[in-house]
């Protein structure tokens, strides 16, 4: 192990590849502005931070590190990302690319079939490629602070997923196949522009939270009431006339925040989640 993390380094020593045997090397938080080449030598690297730093581009040579477990190439200055990403099929634990100024990512990503941790917030992506349903392994995908205005119908390939963190985007809408995620159980939609959501959305039998504060909503699909394992329901700052009349029978809720809405009536039910001492603001 070498860990060099916040210092003032300007630059990564040649010398480094001669260290035999090297798995973790951390430089995350110094003052890099390129890489040696001779970095890619370490192919024995299953961990690689290289975060908060000030690069602007990745070789393509860092497709050589096929035994990498996780890459964090957060907060820095890339504009893009090699095709050669999609060598490091090794990633089984986490991948990183959050705070930079990616607008694609490339279709290569689809063969990161191990890894379980994608971050890519804070970011400009506008879209994602098909091949993102390829990720089976993803437990946790986080693309907030995006600007997407569309998902990809293969996202429901992800079966195992369990978080997928969506608020900060530009979405209006959500594939049909988002119903196939069903080991979710959070949902973050918060500030998009949603003006529906698909029936398939009550197939997400173990979703716990779901945040959809701060959209279009004027309506909610009936099929809601079949989210049996619900504790937590956002719809702030929506533009919800009604709602669907068996809502308060959802047995699990804590919480329901209906409040910035323009409900005229509410379903009787309601009366029921507060009975049994459901939170319900309004």
């Amino acid at each position: 192990m070498l860990h060099l993390r916040r210092n003032r380094l300007p630059f990564i020593p040649e010398a480094l590849s001669r260290i035999a045997g090297l798995r973790d090397l951390r430089v995350g938080k110094n003052l890099l502005t390129a890489l040696p080449n001779s970095l890619w030598d370490l192919t024995g690297l299953e961990t690689l931070d290289l975060s908060e730093n000030r690069l602007t581009s990745v070789a393509p040579e860092i497709g050589r590190l096929t035994k990498l477990q996780m890459l964090d190439l957060g907060h820095n200055e890339l504009l893009t990302l090699p095709d050669a990403l999609g060598l490091l099929t090794g990633l089984s634990r986490s991948l990183y690319l959050s705070n930079n100024r990616f607008t694609a990512i490339p279709e290569t990503i689809g063969s990161l079939v191990r890894v379980s941790y994608l971050n890519i917030t804070d970011n400009d992506l506008t879209s994602l490629p098909d091949t993102f349903g390829n990720l089976t392994s993803l437990k946790e995908l986080r693309l907030y602070n995006n600007r997407l205005s569309v998902l990809p119908d293969s996202l429901g390939n992800l079966a195992d997923l369990r978080e997928l963190h969506l608020s900060n985007n530009e979405l209006t809408a959500l594939p049909e196949s988002i119903g196939d995620l069903r080991r979710l159980r959070e949902l973050r939609l918060q500030n998009n522009r949603l003006a529906a959501l698909p029936d398939s959305i009550g197939r997400l039998a173990r979703l716990a939270s779901l945040d959809l504060r701060n959209n279009e909503l004027p309506a909610l699909p009936k099929s809601i009431v079949h989210l049996r394992n619900l504790t937590h329901l956002d719809l702030r700052g929506n533009r919800l006339v009604s709602l669907p009349e068996n809502i308060g029978d959802l047995p699990m809720l804590e919480k329901l925040d209906l409040r910035w809405n323009k409900l005229s009536v509410s379903p009787a039910s309601i009366a029921r989640l507060e009975q049994r001492r459901c939170t319900v603001l309004r």
